[in-house]
């Protein structure tokens, strides 16, 4: 047996140094032919791949669906989020549909109160917004009417659905309106549906800050902010905007105006609200009493001194 081993391995070992001499010489072989810049050899290369690489199509089939495969289950992942997020957006759809029919039924019990005017002295100018005088220190817009179109200061301006801010100077035919942006800008509103009293104050931000706020505990981002009438500059009932709350949790007013596209802007004629002197000016004025009847009986006589009256007046 040991001869045998012996034997085994001395075959086997030069056989071996052959065969890495040959796929030494082999790879050399291969690597001068890749370098070498001849055209003989540029042709024999592009044989070679012509003859090789159409061939090498079964070795790159399972390269190919492995690839495939990845990409189908890339897809399929996308399929699903995809699904996910209409699934939502179902569910989002079946509540504004919800939404929408509560607000069509209290629109069309609305339409009943259309002729109603609420504040007939409440009417508006649409004046057009020529440049934008503001700085980064100051936000302000420009219009087209003045005081030769009634225009007064303090007036309150809208841009059809939201407030946007006050008139603050007026000319012969310009007026300058400042935005609620402004850094000087104060004004005090109602926060709904909870009732709760603030003041709106601008900072130059998109979103002014929300500041003296009667009790912030029933304050909730989404509520609707409207003016409150408080001072006499603006009318009561204005949408400004709704409440949301910074990175820093600092509440502000998401403005209905769309401060990007001022356009046309309604200046609202607001001749102030009737100030009361005296709480009995709402009480209609007393009537004078009648005049009792003769031998109709006052009620501060009493049945004793009725005689005596009686006599008196006879004489």
């Amino acid at each position: 047996m040991a001869r045998d081993r012996t034997q085994d391995e001395d075959y086997l070992t030069p056989l071996r140094r052959l065969i890495l001499s040959v796929i030494l010489l082999v790879l050399v072989a291969i690597f001068l032919v890749w370098r070498i810049d001849s055209p003989r050899v540029e042709r024999f290369r592009a044989q070679v791949i012509d003859q090789v690489v159409p061939q090498m199509d079964w070795a790159m089939a399972p390269v190919h669906g492995a690839v495939n495969l990845v990409r189908d289950f890339q897809s399929y992942q996308r399929i699903v989020q995809q699904n996910q997020e209409l699934r939502r957006e179902l569910q989002q759809m079946k509540a504004w549909r919800e939404a929408a029919l509560q607000l069509e039924q209290e629109n069309a019990r609305l339409l009943d109160l259309n002729n109603v005017q609420l504040d007939p002295r409440l009417t508006y100018i649409t004046g057009v917004v020529m440049a934008d005088s503001g700085s980064p220190y100051r936000q302000s817009v420009l219009l087209n009417i003045g005081a030769r179109d009634g225009i007064v200061d303090g007036w309150a301006a809208m841009d059809g659905i939201g407030l946007v801010g006050r008139i603050s100077g007026v000319g012969q035919k310009i007026s300058r309106v400042i935005l609620l942006t402004d850094t000087s800008s104060r004004m005090p509103v109602t926060i709904q549906p909870s009732g709760q009293t603030a003041m709106v104050v601008g900072d130059n931000t998109a979103a002014p800050a929300l500041d003296f706020i009667e009790n912030s505990d029933l304050v909730r981002p989404g509520d609707r902010v409207v003016s409150s009438g408080d001072g006499g500059v603006f009318p009561a009932g204005l949408l400004v905007g709704q409440v949301a709350e910074d990175k820093q949790g600092r509440t502000r007013v998401r403005l209905a105006a769309d401060y990007e596209r001022l356009e046309f802007l309604r200046v609202l004629r607001h001749l102030g609200t009737e100030r009361l002197s005296e709480p009995g000016g709402l009480i209609a004025p007393e009537q004078p009493l009648p005049l009792p009847e003769a031998g109709a009986l006052s009620p501060d006589m009493s049945p004793e001194t009725a005689p005596l009256a009686a006599g008196g007046a006879d004489g």
